[in-house]
């Protein structure tokens, strides 16, 4: 779907050839009228944690940057190349969190429009319960700028920033 976010909308350049007659071609993929580069347009991978405390509450970030900046979100972040879902998750939590997961299990995806640079990346988010043996030593940094431990019914989803955690929330927790 083309919208004002959309790929098709902001490459104006074939990533081959330098050529500016890159357009679409079908819905999901771009084509170079100069050197017949096709580009698809494909989702991005993306993980989520669930984390919970001894009373049940799940831990809830802060978000630092936008989209979404000062909105409430679920510890995790983008794949990156060469890497598994598991590894992201582990990764993602001891660079925002300082926290070590010593269990993990998968929970499902939800799909997520990820607006960022005036680009839209479409993503599927892949959902983890994970835990965590201590919070002892749980400090925030990259791109998290606090957190909260909240129980899941109290949260709005005003204060959610995203729809795939929106839908986490409503649909998992």
């Amino acid at each position: 779907m083309i919208n004002e976010y959309s790929p098709s909308k902001n490459f104006r350049f074939c990533p081959k050839c330098g050529s500016p007659g890159f357009t679409p071609d079908t819905e999901k993929s771009l084509k170079c009228e100069s050197c017949g580069f096709r580009y698809f347009i494909n989702m991005s991978a993306s993980v989520a944690a669930i984390i919970r405390n001894e009373t049940n509450e799940v831990l809830f970030t802060i978000r630092k940057h936008n989209p979404a900046a000062g909105m409430l979100d679920l510890p995790g972040g983008f794949v990156d190349l060469g890497e598994t879902a598991e590894e992201a998750i582990v990764r993602e939590i001891h660079e925002e969190l300082n926290l070590i997961i010593s269990k993990m299990e998968f929970a499902g995806t939800f799909t997520n429009k990820y607006i960022y640079g005036d680009i839209e990346y479409q993503t599927l988010d892949l959902v983890f319960d994970c835990i965590v043996d201590s919070f002892l030593e749980l400090k925030v940094a990259d791109d998290v700028s606090g957190f909260v431990f909240r129980h899941p019914a109290t949260v709005s989803n005003d204060e959610i920033g995203l729809d795939s955690i929106k839908k986490i929330v409503s649909r998992i927790l």
